[in-house]
């Protein structure tokens, strides 16, 4: 056998054995994917399903139902799945957990009677049954100390209530004593000082200004202004004419 013929033999070996390596290789690479792809399924859709149907629905694609937790709602009844995670459509391996969450239902809680209580112990009694306390608005209330709660909604012995939030108006006390703010423009600085320090008021910052045809000391303007309503702990600031 010439040299050429034995490089000729040994190339057709190697072609030989290319080609089978290269069929192994795709039959195992067929094998591995019909092997895997053979053992998935589609996620079904479970949210709104009753919990029995889910599993049934479920076991039906060789899946296990795992409830995760169980949460009120008020847009599922109770025993409906509110959620799933794989969600709907995933490839999912067969024997694999789908992880859901069930509803209680809408919440259904009596609404105790907060009014009379302070803020504080609103709170805390709320927490114990359950509620959130929500927005809590505050105004001068007669006949009530500071930080009590004097209206409530819902109001008290509400039956079976479907929300868990209460709102509370808490009083701030008696309001303080206002009435209307003299008028003391063109009046002597030191006679309208005598009087507002006579009714307990106080003055404050005097700013001189040039004034023609005006004695001096002559109240020119005033804040607060005259006719609106003030307090008693109100500090007058005037300009007065120099």
């Amino acid at each position: 056998m010439t040299l050429r013929e034995q490089i000729r033999k040994l190339f057709r070996l190697f072609l030989l054995l290319t080609v089978l390596v290269a069929v192994a290789l795709f039959s195992a690479i067929t094998t591995i994917r019909l092997t895997i792809h053979g053992n998935q399924e589609t996620m079904p859709s479970l949210v709104g399903m009753t919990l029995a149907a889910a599993e049934r629905t479920a076991s039906y694609k060789g899946l296990v139902v795992k409830v995760e937790d169980k949460i009120f709602s008020a847009q599922r009844p109770a025993d409906q799945i509110v959620s799933q995670q794989p969600p709907a459509g995933t490839r999912i391996k067969v024997g694999q957990h789908v992880h859901v969450i069930v509803s209680l239902g809408p919440p259904r809680v009596a609404i105790p009677n907060l009014v009379g209580s302070s803020l504080r112990a609103a709170q805390i009694t709320a927490a114990q049954r359950g509620l959130t306390v929500g927005s809590v608005a505050a105004m001068p209330w007669a006949g009530n100390e500071a930080d009590q709660v004097v209206a409530q909604d819902p109001p008290p012995a509400t039956p079976d209530v479907h929300s868990l939030t209460i709102s509370l108006l808490v009083s701030l006390g008696e309001a303080p004593p206002a009435f209307l703010c003299p008028n003391v423009t063109g009046q002597p600085l030191a006679i309208a000082r005598r009087e507002l320090e006579k009714a307990g008021m106080k003055v404050g910052e005097i700013t001189p200004l040039p004034a023609a045809n005006t004695p001096a000391g002559t109240i020119l303007f005033q804040t607060p202004a005259p006719g609106s309503k003030i307090g008693p702990e109100a500090v007058f600031s005037f300009q007065v004419s120099q």
